[in-house]
């Protein structure tokens, strides 16, 4: 991608990937943004094994670490948003804003059905088990940093899908994902891959460089 470096001064990101996913799965995001001059810091953590409120503590730990007294963002994958928003309230300093790649924002349809079976609750943890509570998801804080919404609309439709003719990234709804009345950035992509998007690094350097 050609970008040029920001000019607005060191920047860094905090990238949190989605559930199931490692860092690794931001490595090309991360490797876009810091062509561009932004500083990354891939967060890792295992659903499977970590509870949600010693999760949270871990990652506002990991950004007072990387991001020390400088500007930073936010940039999170699917359970990687619903994570971001757990994590603001408990930050001392918020981010200059967040970019929520694919973020539930209700109950997932896929996770409420999912979690009927003990394979996935072992595989997802308390983790995986919140995403399919309602009252989880109308608990976390609506952000008051600005938000960059993004949904996938490439998963199929049709009478044989479980979304019908709703646009879809193959895991979520578009209106799994809307956040209130925030605009979405529609792409066409899938869940799994929706950080690999070149215009989701551009539209961060470009967000970034004109704040």
């Amino acid at each position: 991608m050609n970008v040029q470096p920001s000019s607005a001064g060191k920047v860094h990101a905090i990238l949190v990937h989605g559930m199931g996913r490692t860092p690794v799965s931001m490595l090309l995001l991360s490797r876009r943004l810091r062509a561009a001059g932004i500083t990354t810091h891939l967060f890792g953590y295992s659903a499977a094994f970590e509870r949600w409120q010693p999760c949270l503590q871990r990652l506002r730990k990991f950004i007072a670490s990387r991001a020390g007294d400088e500007r930073f963002i936010m940039v999170g994958h699917s359970l990687g948003c619903v994570l971001t928003r757990g994590v603001l309230p408990l930050l001392d300093r918020a981010p200059e804003m967040a970019f929520l790649l694919a973020p539930p924002t209700r109950a997932s349809s896929y996770a409420i059905k999912l979690s009927r079976w003990r394979l996935f609750r072992l595989i997802t943890g308390e983790m995986g088990q919140l995403l399919a509570s309602q009252d989880f998801m109308d608990s976390l804080p609506m952000p008051s940093i600005p938000l960059h919404v993004y949904a996938g609309i490439k998963g199929p439709r049709g009478s044989w899908t479980p979304f019908g003719d709703e646009p879809n990234d193959g895991i979520l709804s578009v209106g799994e994902v809307q956040l209130g009345t925030l605009p979405l950035h529609l792409l066409p992509t899938i869940h799994t891959v929706i950080m690999n998007s070149r215009q989701v690094a551009r539209d961060i350097v470009a967000t970034v460089k004109s704040s």
